[in-house]
Formats: structure tokens, sequence, C-alpha cells
């Protein structure tokens, strides 16, 4: 008996050993509700003048200042506890003034569409410590401060004030602002959507003007959408939208002086169909700059107006055989010295940074070869160098470089592979880098101008354990070629406990759109890694039209979108039909957007290759999508209508053989559910079975409460059901 008791105990302890040693598997929760596998990072830093210290927000409401060199907390600028104010308990961020004497506080926030949202503001005097609303009039807009931190410009019911923070007064300088009629100081909803536009008002630098946008929207046509919200009459919420080929905005440039309280119109030319993409003060607080896109966006101007006269000549032009890539806030950089300015271009096959002089003459190109750049960090003046970001020999990783404006000298300062970012001190004295890779989280770290590391800000080391506790699908990256001689990059995550004798269900997943890139050796879990835990196995390939890669391999795409994209995705099907781990006949494809356009198309027009898609607020015609995304890419449909409509889903319904799922949100302001609804009942009307899901007033990212979870939990039973 004592020998059989030794006997038991020893089982027990090898199978309690065997059982902590079973690792967990992800679940949908915790991906879409706990955020089990979320990676920490450092976010919301805002450099100070000085270059050495920065300020970033903190839990309870607080705004502290660090210094760079040492890490250590030197004070606290704002603490919402010592205040009786309830919003300012939960506000939302904030803005220090160009003197950094007083902050700007954001509270009560109510989005409206993908960037624009009302609040309410508060100003805090850091000496006195003194806060107040900025106004009590009523909700505002797009607060911001004059550089001399004198006065905030904000934009109300589509007009424009001026709160002046020494005399106490508010000053309303636009009186003719009506909903679906006129903007002033805002943007207009495809300007904010496409351009990225997210404020109409730029102080100059010496406080004296403010240039603003005038949208006149009246003749956009207007798009109406039920807002159901367990109403017994759903309303109409009804917002201009321009669809391809239809009417945009006019839209007009202003300056108002603050001296003279006059208002002055800028010349930006008599073509009234076209688009002034940004509007830039140089170092010449009397000198705007305005950018300036014709309707079909082949031609980029950069205008120069001035500001008392209003009067405008053309400082650089550029021409593309297709489309010029819409500008950011970034573009064009101005020297301070008033001498050069900075651009991004493709001209020469790859985007790179070029050199200009304030006469528009081209001095240098700066960055050259196939490692396109990405975005620009900003110049550093007292050293002559232009900091950016890069792919890094493939299009799924990047990195942190500079270049001297002599063009003698670059450097690549980010030494990990992977994906690679930094935020810069003003002055360029030091950097905060950002690091992952496909198995490494988020890892940020500071380091000075040289490159040398300070210190580790954030190592998700808590992460890794948890990540540890789960047994975790592996992702490798992959090329294959075409039958055409075309080398693309996809990633593969296989299921787990995988056997190369067996073979698997395939669900490949892709966006396709202009410009992206979805293959990347950056950190992430997420449906991927869940499905592959249900033995199912996850690819994805970026085909001809996505991003990194020239503008060749781009633009091969423009005026038929579908046509390259649908043949590069099928051909990778069929690419995978020929592993011998792979059930050939069980081959699905997935998307969102634009992903879902691909997919349902993938679907009709290969049925002999896929078998089922999952199609999330998917355009399925081309012609119902706005001007500004369509038009740059398919011309307009007056011009092109083979383009738009030889690949829209909804004229390839006979195709159907496989498992069709459409969900839709039906408060979807930039993929209306039209598309959904109007590919139903071409497939209907062809007598094609299918499964549908609507999300009742959900936007394009279809959240909210339990909204994913339940999203894809649908998604995921799809899958199992029908693959």
């Amino acid at each position: 008996m004592k020998r059989f008791s030794l006997l038991l105990t020893a089982i027990l302890i090898v199978c309690q050993g065997i059982a902590q040693q079973e690792k967990q598997k992800i679940t949908l929760e915790d991906i879409h509700r706990d955020g089990t596998f979320a990676a920490r990072s450092v976010r919301g830093i805002v450099s100070m003048n000085d270059g050495e210290h920065y300020t970033v927000m903190e839990r309870g409401g607080k705004i502290a200042r660090y210094s760079y060199a040492k890490g250590e907390l030197v004070d606290v600028l704002f603490d919402a506890s010592e205040y009786d104010i309830e919003p300012l308990k939960q506000f939302r961020s904030y803005k220090l003034s160009s003197d950094e004497k007083k902050i700007l506080l954001t509270t009560d926030v109510n989005p409206i569409y993908r960037h624009s949202f009302t609040a309410s503001y508060f100003v805090y005097d850091i000496q006195s410590k003194k806060v107040q609303p900025l106004s009590e009039n009523g909700a505002q807009m797009l607060a911001t401060f004059s550089p001399d931190g004198q006065k905030v410009a904000f934009v109300r019911n589509n007009n424009i004030y001026i709160s002046d923070l020494v005399a106490g007064d508010e000053k309303q300088i636009t009186s003719d602002g009506e909903f679906n009629h006129i903007i002033n100081g805002a943007a207009d909803w495809v300007y904010e959507e496409e351009f990225a536009l997210t404020t109409g008002m730029q102080w100059s630098p010496d406080s004296r003007n403010l240039a603003f946008y005038r949208f006149d929207e009246s003749n956009v046509k207007v798009f109406h959408m039920p807002m159901y919200q367990n109403q017994l009459y759903p309303p109409n919420y009804s917002f201009k939208y321009p669809k391809a080929g239809e009417e945009n905005s006019r839209v007009s440039i202003h300056v108002y002086n603050i001296e003279k309280q006059q208002t002055k119109a800028m010349e930006v030319g008599s073509e009234p169909d076209q688009y002034i993409a940004r509007i830039k003060w140089t170092a010449n607080p009397e000198q705007l700059s305005m950018i300036r896109l014709n309707r079909l966006q082949n031609k980029l101007e950069i205008l120069l107006a001035d500001a008392e006269t209003g009067q405008s000549r053309v400082l650089y032009t550029e021409e593309n055989e297709h489309y010029i890539e819409e500008p950011n806030d970034d573009y064009p950089i101005y020297t301070a010295d008033g001498k050069h300015f900075i651009i991004i271009s493709e001209m020469d096959g790859y985007n790179h940074i070029y050199l200009y002089s304030m006469e528009g003459t081209l001095v240098s190109q700066l960055t050259k070869g196939t490692n396109e750049v990405r975005s620009v960090y900003g110049y550093d003046a007292k050293n002559k160098r232009v900091y950016y970001n890069a792919y890094d020999n493939y299009p799924l990783r990047s990195a942190v470089c500079w270049v001297s404006t002599n063009g003698k000298k670059q450097e690549k300062i980010s030494t990990l592979t992977g994906t690679n970012s930094a935020d810069f001190s003003n002055g360029f004295k030091y950097y905060i880098h950002f690091h992952s890779s496909v198995n490494t989280p988020t890892l940020v770290t500071l380091h000075n101008a040289k490159g040398k590391e300070l210190r580790v800000l954030e190592d998700n080391a808590q992460l890794k354990e948890t990540l540890a506790k789960f047994d975790i699908p592996k992702k490798d990256f992959f090329t294959f070629t075409t039958s055409e001689g075309i080398v693309l990059n996809g990633y593969m995550v296989k299921p787990l406990n995988f056997d190369e004798t067996k073979k698997y269900p395939v669900l490949m997943y892709q966006y396709s759109g202009p410009g992206s890139v979805t293959v990347v050796d950056r950190f992430g879990m997420g449906w991927d890694q869940q499905l592959a835990t249900e033995g199912y196995m996850v690819v994805a390939v970026d085909g001809r039209g996505t991003g990194g890669r020239g503008e060749k391999f781009k633009k091969i795409t423009y005026g038929q979108l579908g046509y390259y994209e649908s043949i590069d995705q099928t051909e990778a099907a069929i690419y995978l039909q020929t592993l011998p781990y792979v059930d050939a006949n069980r081959i699905g494809i997935w998307g969102w957007s634009y992903g879902g356009y691909m997919s349902s198309l993938c679907l009709f027009k290969a049925p002999e290759v896929f078998s089922m898609a999952i199609a999330v607020a998917p355009v399925t015609n081309w012609r119902y999508y706005d001007t500004i995304y369509t038009e740059r890419y398919m011309g307009l449909p007056q011009d092109n209508p083979n383009g738009y409509d030889n690949n829209s889903p909804i004229n390839h319904v006979d195709g159907l053989q496989g498992k069709l799922l459409l969900v839709h949100g039906t408060g979807d302001d930039n993929v209306h559910v039209q598309n959904s609804i109007e590919l139903t009942e071409r497939l209907v009307q062809a007598n094609k079975q299918f499964d549908m899901m609507m999300y009742p007033d959900k936007n394009h990212g279809i959240y909210g409460g339990n909204t994913r979870v339940h999203l894809y939990t649908l998604l995921t039973n799809y899958v199992k059901n029908n693959l």
C-alpha cells in the first residue's frame, strides 16, 4: 500500500506538471473584448519648445512635464482633480499655446465623421492656475491658439469665431455658415475623408491673420441615411456627399486681418471645378501657400498668395500621367530661413524627397533608389538634415533615416529589423523610437541625436509573459511568382500543430487598395491567429496596385480598379492549391471596405477557385463612391464608363457559385449601405442565394458595445460552416 501510495503521488505530480504546461488557446473575446494581446506604447507625447522636455497625459486627468535626458518627472502642468468642474475630470486631449503659458483642454467630445467632432473647450493659464470655458454659447469645433497665445479661433454652426483671451470677448467673423450649404473654417465630408483635412483654419506666424476655407456645398447632392435608434419613426441623417462624376463643393480661401477686421479672398484661379487640398503659411507671415489640384488630380500646383492683396502666383507645378497622391499636413515643408521648401514626389518613379528654392527651382533630389520614402518627420535646420521614414529593402519593413540637404550624407538610424518609426523632439536633439516585428511586441526607447539609446520607455514585458501562456500559431512570410512573372509578397499563418501531411482549408485576407500594404513585419494578434487556432490556414498577399514597390507597380490599376488586383488574388489562390498541405477545394477570401469589394469580385469572377467569400462594408459599384477617391484612381465615369462597370461586383453576380456573406452597417457614412442593398437586388434577380447581416446605425468601423464580438463570432461561424 505504501509503494502504491508513493506511485500514485508521483503520477499526480507528473499529471499536475503536464496540466501546468498546457497552454491556453486564443479566443475571440481575448482579441475583440478583453484586449489580452494589446501592446502598450507611449502615446500623446508633446515636445516642448526647448527640446529638453515633453508633456504627456496621465491617469487622473493630469498633464505632466518630463525631462528627455533624465526621464524624470519635472512637474505637473495641470491636475483636473484640483477643480470642481465635472467635464475637466475626463478631458480627452490638450494643446499648449506656442508660448507654453496656456493649455487648451478638450472635453465633451461628440464625433461627427472620421476626424471631426464638436466639443467644449477650456482654457487653462499655467501661471495663475485659472481655468475658464472657451465659450458658453454652445459647443465648438477645431479650437486653436494664435501663435502669441492671446486668441483662440474656433468654429460653431459652420461659422468662425475668435475669442480674445486678453479682452475677454468673443467675435464672430463669418455669418453665412449654414448646415448643408456653407461651411467656414472646417472641411466638407469628402475633403475630411479623402484629403484628411482635419481643420480649415491656419493662423499666420505673427498672429495678425487667420486664413480659412469656405466651402459652398449648395449644389452638392444630399445623401439620406435613416438612423433607427429604436424610434417609432426613424429620422434621416442627410448630408452632402458628392459621388463620382457629380458636383463638388466650390472652395475658396480667405484671410481675416485681426487689426483691420477685414476679410480678403485669395486668388485660387478661375476654374471652379478643382481642389485646394491644403493651405499653409510660409516663413513669411504675409505669404500663404495653397495646394491646388485639378479635378482629375494629375496636376498639382503650389500657389503663393499675398495675404493683404490676395494676389497669387504659381511657385511649383507637377503633372503625372495617372494621378498625384494627396498631400498631407507636412506638404510642403518651408525652411525657417525662408529660402527653401521640401516636398515628396514620385517624379522619378519612386516616392522621394526633393529640395527646391523659394523661386521654384530644383536644388537637389535628396533621396533615391527603390526604398520609397513613406513620410517626412521634419527639417533639422541646425544640422541641415531631413529626417524621414522609408521602406527598408522590402515593403513589409520600414526604417528611420536622415539625409543631409546637400544630399552627400545619409544614415539609417533604426537598427532593428521590422517596423520602425520615431517621434522627434523640437530641435531634433532626442527622439522616441518605436519598433515591433512579427514576433516582437512594441518596444519604445529614447535616443539622443547620435542614435545612442538612453533608456527603455516600454518593453511590453507583461505582454510577453502573457504570450508565453498561449499557444500561438506561427506567421511566416513568403513570395511566389505569378504566371506573368511578377513576384508578390505574402504571409501565411499556419494552424496549430501544423502537419504537412494533412490538407487544410485556407481563408485569404486582403485589402488591395491603391498604395496599401497588408503584408507587414510588425506585431499583431487578431482574427488570423484565432482562426489558425481553430485549424484554418490564413494567407494574405499584396498584389499589383499596392504600395512600396514604385509608381509602375502601384499605378498599373489606374482606370480599371479591380482588374489586376482580382487576377493577382486568384493567382495567389491557384498557387496555394499547388501546396501539398492545402485543400484545393476549400479556399475562401474575405476583406473589409476595398477588401470587401475585392473578396466579392474574386468569388464572382473565379468560382472554380474560391468556394466562399465574406465582404464587410464593400464598395460594389464605383459609381456609388465619392469623387476625390474614386476619380483619383478611375477618372470621371463620364469619360471611363467601362472602367467603372467592368469590375464592379454588381455586374458579375451571375458568376456566384459558392457561399457569400455580406455585412454592412446601416449608418455607414463612408461606403453607404446602398452598395450592399444594390448588390442584394442583383443577386436576387439572378436567383443567387447568399447570406447577409446588417448592423443598425453602425458606421464603417462597425463597433460599439458588444458589436465587434458579435461580428467576429458571426464571421467565425460562417467560416466553420462554409469552409
